[in-house]
């Protein structure tokens, strides 16, 4: 048994219950546990043994997963040093998965931790007691396994059999009565659900119908959950409004894994109007579908882009609140929803802007090529530009077109590859694209701001900045950073005469080194 001290054994208790049932009574399960632990850790007074006054206890937690406040005390105050035995009153009560409980054992082994079931006896510190422990924990997996195989099959079947059974109700129905499975049909808020269907095909449109709902002020269902808290009441957004329009639960039927049953509540919409809303639906999403695939078609850069980081960027589509399509070139984390690995890592580009681009840059390149797409190999992107590859040797052809900004990186018979110098620069969190040399007098006002705000926080001592006081905002203690930039640097911007995409935000983002070297290599200062 791991203990930190031979003449004291620190035992903590931890109790939990699956449901919130009883919890408000005087004397529940949670204090039942306790009180048997709280009696097993005095019968061991003699064995040094002492109780803890700290309380782990988790009321309404299922044993299925360690999310629960109580337990992740315990472990914490285990890492912390500050427990020696762990006190259940069932072993189920710590988990009732096997997983769950392999981790489990592994922080209390690291920390010379071992624990005790009051109603079972085990000593996790040898190998034949984790094997029982392993025996007793697969029975507690499998019987919440089964268990939730039974909820499952039962609320089938209720389903089938027409009842509601449970979840927030949709606009038009409210929660059925106690002791009954039938949701209540509210009249006022039907006829908005009418409304919204024949308003719908009138229009034949989703964005259109939603301004008209919002100039009216429909508002979707309103909610007070038990404890109080309001959800809905809002203005309705697109998606709501499509699920709206498509949930057959208003023709007076239960859906349950793509399986329709008749239900016990009263329709509110009849089926000829439903069918024929579907059918709207239905055609509207197939002229979307046709219309992506058509800007698909138009996205030239397709399978040939890739941003700094070599990671490839396809199309993207967005609308805006009037329905108007948006194509975009996206980097292949950022449409997976993953972080970006470097905060200066360009992800998303306007389309039809790049596009443009590189069709004048290749027009005026090879002015007597009918296709000049079609010699266009790769694009990458780079801190400052473009890296724009083009199938055979043009060096020559090139010496005469290329203007400034634009250079030869290399030339052979199979593969031209000039870099262009372009301006990626940030305007409300959206990348704009400036062709050509940044002007050297075009002044950040925003980051000149941040950086007088940054000597307004240091004093100066012998030329050098000092920090006299804590910075009162984790903005200000970024912002303060910048006084300890490279004069250079800062005379740089103070000028307007930074690299370009050089602004606040990348600033604030970047782990600025201490080296005044180091600071120019990263930030895209030329060497000196």
């Amino acid at each position: 048994m791991g203990t930190t001290r031979p003449d004291e054994i620190r035992c903590a208790v931890y109790t939990r219950k699956s449901s919130e049932e009883g919890l408000d009574q005087d004397f529940n399960s949670l204090d039942a546990q306790r009180v048997a632990a709280d009696a097993y850790v005095a019968s061991q007074a003699g064995e040094g043994w002492s109780l803890i006054p700290e309380h782990y206890d988790d009321g309404g937690f299922s044993g299925g997963n360690m999310e629960r406040p109580g337990l992740m005390r315990l472990l914490a105050d285990i890492e912390a040093g500050e427990i020696d035995v762990v006190v259940v009153y069932k072993i189920d009560r710590l988990t009732r998965s096997l997983t769950d409980f392999a981790r489990i054992v592994e922080i209390f082994e690291k920390a010379g931790v071992s624990f005790v079931s009051v109603t079972q006896s085990f000593n996790t510190t040898s190998s034949m007691g984790r094997l029982m422990l392993n025996v007793l924990l697969s029975f507690a997996q499998f019987e919440r396994e089964v268990t939730g195989e039974r909820i499952r099959d039962k609320i089938a079947a209720s389903k089938a059999r027409g009842m509601w059974m449970g979840g927030l109700p949709p606009l038009g129905y409210d929660i059925p009565a106690p002791g009954s499975r039938t949701l209540r049909l509210i009249e006022e808020e039907a006829e908005r659900v009418g409304h919204i269907f024949n308003r719908y095909l009138a229009l034949g449109s989703v964005y259109t119908l939603q301004r008209e709902l919002e100039a009216g002020c429909i508002t979707s269902k309103r909610h007070v959950t038990q404890k109080g808290k309001v959800l809905g009441g809002s203005h309705f957004s697109r998606g709501a409004l499509f699920h709206l329009l498509r949930n057959k639960t208003y023709l007076g039927l239960i859906t349950h894994k793509g399986e329709t049953h008749q239900g016990e509540h009263t329709a509110i919409i009849d089926q000829d109007l439903f069918d024929k809303v579907q059918e709207q639906l239905d055609a509207n999403s197939r002229r979307r579908a046709a219309s992506i695939e058509r800007t698909v078609a138009k996205a030239p850069l397709t399978g040939k882009l890739f941003d700094t980081v070599g990671e490839p960027m396809t199309p993207a589509f967005a609308r805006n609140r009037h329905g108007k399509l948006y194509r975009y070139y996206v980097s292949a984390s950022l449409q997976q929803g993953q972080k970006a690995p470097d905060d200066d890592q360009v992800r998303r580009l306007p389309g039809a802007r790049l596009d443009a681009i590189i069709s004048e840059l290749l027009t005026r390149w090879l002015p007597r090529v009918d296709d000049p797409l079609t010699f266009l190999q790769e694009v990458r992107l780079t801190a400052h530009g473009l890296l724009v590859s083009l199938s055979g040797d043009h060096a020559i052809a090139f010496a005469h077109v290329l203007e400034e900004g634009e250079r030869i990186v290399s030339a052979s018979r199979q593969r031209t590859v000039i870099e262009v110098e372009l301006a990626l620069p940030l305007r409300g969190g959206k990348r704009h694209i400036i062709v050509g040399k940044r002007n050297p007098r075009q002044r950040d006002r925003t980051l000149i701001a941040a950086l007088r705000r940054a000597h307004g926080m240091t004093s100066r001592e012998r030329g050098m900045p000092l920090v006299e006081t804590a910075p009162s905002s984790p903005y200000d203690s970024r912002i303060q950073r910048l006084a300890f930039l490279a004069p250079d640097i800062q005379r740089a911007i103070v000028e307007g005469a930074q690299p370009p995409g050089l602004n606040l935000e990348r600033l604030v983002k970047a782990n600025l080194p201490i080296s005044w070297k180091e600071q120019r290599r990263m930030l895209g200062f030329k060497a000196d």
